[in-house]
């Protein structure tokens, strides 16, 4: 097993939460109205008119203009035709510092051409899908299968959210249990009962708009970083129907974005095997960026099944799948099978596992290990948060920033950071409506990122790549203090 990681030094979980309890006490601080405007008029409306062309036109096809969620920027979204390593190239020909990553799956950086080569190679011979077994299949599934060892079996899913499905499916057939505990907050993509109690703790079905709730019956969250709540629902289940399984992000919700205390994930683990219920390790951000042996190789725990994500089909689509022991696995077999014992989880997937993506991710994943790039892009992650601090402190702004290796977390706002507390209802409202008002400041200042040349994701998390180096880094950081020159206190 490979045990070089991207995390240098783990973040002090409870200085980091205590830092974000201070942000979200204080009145809002964000770019001025007047800064802002100036990049409305002088930016987006002069240097990215095409963008802007682009975006009213697709609006009459494309419900609000674009096809995905990390896509929607204040003012409008930007259109982008180029990727290169580091950098994302819009319509207009501006040049952007790419901190998005494509959501973290490009570790290597964007359109790397080692693994470039590789897909049009199989493209001129083979194509991008036939339906049948390709070689490639079972290269990356030994591939992930060398670097993980909780993982003796994986099945390549479409993508994440379709891994998440799958993973509780299996543990209500294995266990035969009916309950799974989620950390509140934390995001297993959208399906109807993952979507509980996602970004906010203690949210519910909140924010889950279009689904029933009876969707929900079987599905129930704990408070992050607190085993002792867990304990708690698993005592509690364990007179009602059991729990099937416990599903984490083994950084914290959200990518770590609220993270837990490093012995955390071995205290689930510990719980998990008390109650007898599964462990699943949502690792589809932290899968081969934390490490080539993920998050659950550097906290030293043995999940039952694991989620992977993007970087399997090394950004190309088909990003998904499930992973986990022989004895769980085994109801995920595909095809007809004689002589099975046991009923098989309803699980599909045409355009799974395709050529193209195993190809892609077998590539991937191979130059990410030999280039030991998961360490590389650990290492700009830390220097961008030291860059970080280092202007936070000197414009004395209440900003909290910290990173787990190449995922990094510059809170200028604090909007995941709330949570609901259902003993005290009347406080709910004025919960919701001061993450909203915060939401909208936090598009605000990536906005102004962007001006600046960076892409980000919400302008709160950003992830490095191999590809950057350090002049580029602090170059970056140059175009950060740009903005935090115009931040102020809001009333």
């Amino acid at each position: 097993m490979d045990t070089r990681y991207a995390i240098s030094k783990y973040p002090d979980a409870a200085k980091v939460i205590s830092q974000l309890d201070e942000l979200i006490a204080k009145p809002v601080s964000s770019i001025s109205k007047e800064k802002l405007t100036a990049y409305e008029n002088e930016y987006f409306d002069k240097k990215c008119a095409k963008s802007k062309d682009m975006i009213q036109e697709a609006k009459e096809c494309i419900p609000g203009g674009v096809q995905h969620n990390l896509a929607f920027n204040y003012p409008f979204p930007l259109v982008f035709n180029k990727a290169d390593g580091p950098y994302l190239y819009d319509i207009d020909g501006n040049r952007y510092y790419d901190f998005l990553q494509a959501g973290g799956p490009t570790v290597l950086g964007s359109n790397p051409i080692s693994v470039r080569e590789k897909v049009i190679e199989l493209l001129n011979d083979c194509g991008p899908s036939t339906g049948l077994f390709h070689e490639y299949e079972y290269k990356l599934a030994k591939k992930i299968i060398d670097n993980f060892d909780s993982v003796e079996m994986f099945r390549m899913l479409g993508s994440g959210t379709e891994g998440c499905m799958a993973a509780i499916r299996v543990a209500r057939l294995a266990t035969g249990k009916k309950h799974i505990i989620k950390m509140g907050g934390a995001y297993h993509g959208w399906s109807d009962q993952l979507a509980y109690g996602i970004r906010i703790p203690g949210s519910k079905w909140t924010q889950a708009h279009g689904v029933p709730h009876f969707c929900f019956k079987g599905i129930q969250e704990f408070f992050p970083n607190d085993l002792n709540d867990l304990e708690r629902k698993l005592k509690k289940n364990s007179l009602r129907g059991g729990t099937a399984a416990v599903m984490i992000e083994p950084l914290g919700p959200e990518s770590g974005t609220r993270p837990v205390d490093k012995d955390f994930n071995k205290g689930v683990e510990a719980l998990c095997r008390k109650y007898g219920a599964l462990l699943i390790f949502d690792e589809v951000v932290t899968a081969f960026r934390v490490g080539m042996a993920g998050a659950q190789g550097y906290f030293g725990v043995s999940p039952d099944l694991t989620v992977f994500g993007k970087v399997v089909a090394g950004g190309y689509p088909g990003a998904g799948g499930l992973g986990g022991k022989k004895e769980y696995m085994k109801y995920l077999a595909a095809g007809i099978q004689t002589g099975d014992k046991h009923k098989k989880a309803l699980i599909g997937g045409t355009m799974a596992a395709t050529p193209i993506s195993c190809v892609a991710g077998y590539y991937a994943l191979s130059e990410i290990e030999n280039t030991n790039a998961a360490q590389v892009a650990g290492k700009m992650g830390d220097r961008l948060t030291k860059g970080l601090e280092e202007l936070i402190l000197k414009y004395k702004l209440p900003f909290v920033v910290f990173n787990q290796g190449s995922i990094c977390h510059l809170e200028t706002v604090g909007t995941v950071h709330f949570s609901l507390n259902w003993s005290k209802p009347w406080t709910i409202p004025n919960v919701l409506k001061e993450t909203s008002v915060r939401k909208k400041e936090m598009e605000h200042m990536g906005a102004a990122f962007m001006a600046e040349g960076i892409v980000t994701l919400a302008g709160s998390r950003l992830y490095t790549s191999a590809a950057y180096t350090e002049e580029m880094i602090d170059d970056a950081l140059l175009c950060f203090e740009r903005v935090f020159q115009n931040v102020v206190v809001k009333a």
